[in-house]
């Protein structure tokens, strides 16, 4: 009886699996491409461009311009399928770091008030052209921050919060350009 069971789950499953794949290809003709990363684009849309984000903010780390605008390349390539051109592209990102900042947001009570926790943020302006559809145009801000002990030093972990926050900006920046989030 087990037996059969098995087999009847397996041949269960085989036909779920092959109407799932009749599903997926009579959509697939569809006017919009759909990917896991959420993202929905034009099928006539075929490249995009980053353009260098400038570093604008006063005490910045001079390899924040870098890592931002390759993280904005990669999101792209990877998740959307598009060619990377240098000028031009179907969609064009371009933007500058605004802003670089850290503060306190954690003191100890007391008559020794001393900070417990700080925070670095980090502020985009960005600009995005859809040339194929001027109604995604946009351009906005967009600021993260991520939060560390006071009683590190910050030299010591800034790499790490700096990666931390371009991961968040970068997917922000993505939702918003290609996923209408």
């Amino acid at each position: 009886y087990s037996f059969k069971l098995q087999e009847t789950v397996l041949k269960s499953k085989k036909q779920l699996n092959l109407l799932l794949l009749l599903v997926i290809t009579c959509f697939s003709g569809c006017t919009l491409k759909y990917s896991f990363s959420g993202a929905s684009i034009s099928p006539d849309t075929k490249s995009i461009s980053v353009g260098f984000f400038s570093n604008q903010a006063a005490l910045a780390q001079p390899i924040l311009s870098q890592s931002l605008t390759e993280a904005l390349r990669d999101i792209f390539i990877n998740q959307t399928g598009l060619s990377l051109t240098s000028k031009g592209g179907d969609l064009q990102l371009s933007g500058a770091i605004t802003g670089y900042n850290t503060s306190i947001i954690g003191v100890s009570g007391g008559s020794n008030s001393q900070a417990t926790k700080n925070r670095l943020t980090i502020s985009v302006n960005v600009k995005f052209v859809n040339i194929k559809d001027e109604k995604q145009n946009f351009e906005t801000s967009f600021s993260r921050f991520a939060d560390f002990d006071a009683n590190q030093n910050f030299a010591a972990v800034e790499g790490e919060l700096i990666e931390q926050i371009n991961q968040q900006l970068v997917q922000d920046i993505f939702n918003r350009a290609v996923a209408n989030w």
